[in-house]
Order: structure tokens, then sequence, then C-alpha cells
């Protein structure tokens, strides 16, 4: 098992947020965590520079870009979130003499054995102690029936994991087992080396990015209705990808703090600049409009392929809703920050079909459940579905354990910024995977931290 000395964030860094003023001001949150992975893999994968702008310059992110230099890209930092990718272009990765170390980063951890998976060279992937409990046997089930050996695994499919790719992918039909972005991103990573078609049909519809920069890249992609809410993506194999510019729109997952601070906080009004408005993205929103959310959409617009706008936001009171199970896959990373705002909320929220959360950084519904109630908030978990009584105000004054978990740290810490006693989270160390201006950033729109 990994050791405290294998975590890459050191001691425990403890914070505490207190009740704040009214929230003022505009904010950019950092750039799309999931396109920023992207735009660095296709830098790889495509032959020619790829300039990319508003890169998120987080720890998970710079573990790909890691990985990507170790295949055989040149990889460069120009600035202000400004870099340059140098392909080293499908079908000529090299293989890398180290082990590729991802830290937290389940993200890049699955993509890149996709993409190691296309290629005849030998790689082994690892992470931190987080990283070293999720399992990643449904990333290599459909990448071994591609004719990728699975050299070495951990107990149960888990990191450290060494995998040997192949020059000749066969080309498969996989039927996705769960509605996840990742599975399917590693397949089609795997099957652009394919002398074939790689189609992969998904039950209900996750994350689009993947298909949508293989085609921006230039590679043949078919997307179809499959029932009621799935999907059927078809991907012609071998294509030439051409570098292209990526701007990289602001993480939807990320603006979520602060949106929900400032519609939490009495008297706020802030302006969340270039937010991404993919469908697939946005279900917090539509959650919070439900519950009587004050959000004005302005500035609509195309960037890199993604569509993106301004968000103005001021504090409204809320009220319980029902959330729909076939919602999870548009918001899966944001169900904690909901829990925060279900808390403050009259009446109750019920969050339904979570079980997704549970192989998360951490177990992140039973750390919501026990961040709620250290801050006497009433909830009860039923099968997969989390209840909370909102009470339209938070007693707060608990310690919450983030379990090395970026999410869970910041949503506790913007109950700390509303409830009546502060809330202390054990560890901000982790916010750096993701959100790494997020202290000074919120501190510039009014936030009381210590």
């Amino acid at each position: 098992m990994a050791t405290a000395s294998h975590s890459a964030h050191g001691p425990q860094q403890p914070m505490t947020a207190s009740a704040s003023g009214p929230l003022k001001g505009r904010l950019k949150p950092p750039g799309d965590k999931s396109i920023s992975h992207r735009a660095l893999i296709f830098g790889l994968l495509a032959k020619g520079e790829t300039p990319i702008e508003g890169l998120l310059e987080g720890d998970d992110v710079l573990r790909t870009a890691d990985a990507c230099r170790a295949l055989g890209a040149k990889v460069e930092r120009l600035g202000d979130g400004k870099w340059k990718v140098q392909g080293a272009g499908l079908g000529s990765l090299l293989e890398p003499q180290g082990v590729l170390d991802f830290g937290n980063a389940g993200t890049g951890t699955r993509l890149m054995m996709g993409v190691v998976g296309g290629h005849a060279i030998k790689a082994t992937f690892d992470g931190d102690a987080s990283l070293r409990k999720r399992p990643m046997r449904r990333i290599l089930d459909p990448l071994v029936l591609m004719g990728v050996e699975v050299l070495s695994e951990t107990e149960g499919g888990r990191c450290p994991i060494v995998i040997r790719g192949t020059a000749e992918p066969a080309p498969i039909e996989y039927r996705s087992p769960v509605a996840s972005a990742q599975l399917k991103s590693a397949i089609l990573l795997a099957g652009l080396n394919s002398p074939g078609r790689t189609t992969v049909i998904e039950g209900e519809a996750s994350r689009d990015h993947t298909e949508k920069m293989l085609a921006y890249f230039g590679a043949t992609v078919h997307v179809e209705k499959d029932g009621a809410h799935g999907r059927k993506i078809t991907l012609e194999g071998r294509p030439e990808l051409k570098a292209r510019e990526v701007i990289v729109p602001a993480d939807p997952s990320s603006a979520a703090f602060p949106l929900v601070a400032a519609l939490l906080v009495p008297g706020s009004d802030v302006t969340i600049e270039g937010m991404m408005m993919n469908p697939l993205r946005i279900g917090l929103l539509t959650t919070l409009q439900e519950m009587g959310a004050n959000i004005e959409v302005t500035n609509p617009r195309i960037e890199g392929g993604e569509d993106v706008a301004d968000l103005r936001v001021r504090h409204a009171q809320l009220k319980g809703v029902d959330v729909p199970a076939d919602r999870a896959p548009s918001m899966i990373d944001e169900y904690p920050v909901l829990a925060v705002a279900a808390a403050f909320a009259t009446g109750e929220t019920r969050m339904r079909g979570l079980s997704e959360l549970r192989v998360k950084e951490s177990d992140r519904l039973a750390a919501v459940a026990e961040g709620l109630r250290v801050n006497g908030v009433t909830y009860a978990i039923e099968g997969d579905d989390l209840i909370v009584q909102g009470a339209g105000k938070v007693a707060g004054g608990g310690t919450v354990e983030t379990h090395l978990d970026h999410r869970i740290a910041m949503s506790f810490l913007v109950m700390g910024l509303v409830s009546q006693k502060p809330v202390t989270i054990d560890d901000a160390a982790m916010i750096a995977t993701s959100f790494p201006t997020f202290r000074p950033a919120l501190e510039r729109l009014g936030a009381i931290f210590s």
C-alpha cells in the first residue's frame, strides 16, 4: 500500500471559513479540467504545434503534461495559462523511461491508458494513496478486448498497473456498463490507431468533450441517439490528427463554488466569466434554477468548439427539490456543493442515483454525509439517494474530514461563509489539484478564510 510519504500533498493544512459580508465582483474560474487534460493529449497525438490558452495549471493537469513529455511530445509552458505542445503524432509515441505518476488525477490516468493501449509500448501507471484506491478494471476490460496486455496490477485492478499496448488495436463495439466519459474516452483514444471502426454505446449520455475534440482535430466521428437517453459513438480509425489552437473554457465544476457562495451569502452580486455551457455539464445550473436561484446568463459564445457564457449570480432564498437520477452524469462532481446549497434551502432536497460518488477521489457520498452531520444538518442516505432536510440556516462549528478530496474541501468552506459558526476543513492542500487560486479569488470577492 502507499505510505503517507507517497502523498503529493505533504503535511495537513487546515483552513477555516467564517460568515462573510456580501460577495461582490467578477471572477474567472480556472480552465476546465476535462478540456485541459484532453488539449494536452490531442497535442501529443496531432502532427504539428498545438497552442493552448487558459490551461488549468493544477497538479492533475501538470501530471498529464509530464506524461505527454514522457511519451515523446515537446510540452512548453509560456506563462499565464498559455502552453504549446509539439506532437509526437499518432502511432509514433515513445516508450516512457520511468513510471507515469499521475498523483491524484483519475482522468489523466484513465485517458492515458487508452492512448498507450493504441501503441506498441509498455508503460507503468501509478499515483498517490487516493489514486491507488480507485478502480481501473472497467477501463482495462475493453482495452484487453482490443489487444492490450495487462502485465501487472494491484488487487482489484488498482494502480500501480503495467500495460503493453498494441500497434494494431482491434476495432470493437463496446456497450458501456456505466455512464463514464473516462471509460468511453479511453476506448476511443485506443481506437484512434485501429485499422477499423471503434464504437461505444452508452445507456446514459456522458460528457462529450472527447468526441468534440476528436472532430475538432480532424477525426471522423459519428454520434447518434441510442434509446431514450443513450448515445452511439463511432470513430473511424487512423485519421490524420492536425494541430489546432485550443482555448480552454472555465470549468463548471470549479465555477460551482463561487456560484453557490454568491447564491447563499446575503447581498451578494458576482459575475462568473467564460463558463463552459456544454449541456452535458450544466446539471448543477439547471438544479439551482429549479431551486429558485437568481442567475442571469449573458454573452453566450463559442470557444475551442464549446459553448461558453458569463453568469451574473445574486443572493436568493432557495427551496428544496427532487433531483432526478438521469441528471447525475451532467453534474457528478457538483453534488457535494449542491448538498451544501440544499442545507441552506427550505424543505427537502432528494438527490437520486449517486452510486458513482462512492468511487471518486474519496467515497464522496459518505464524506458529504459526515460533513453535513458534524455541522448540524439533518440528512439521510437511502440506497444511492442523498436526502438533505434544508432549514434555511446551518449551525456550523464542525471540522470536516476531506479524505484528500478537493471538492469536499471547497464545498464545506462555502458552507462556512454562511453558517452561524465557522466551519473548518482538516486539509486544504489538495484544493490545488483543480482550483489553485480558490482562496485568493474568493477573498477578493469578500470571503473570510483563516
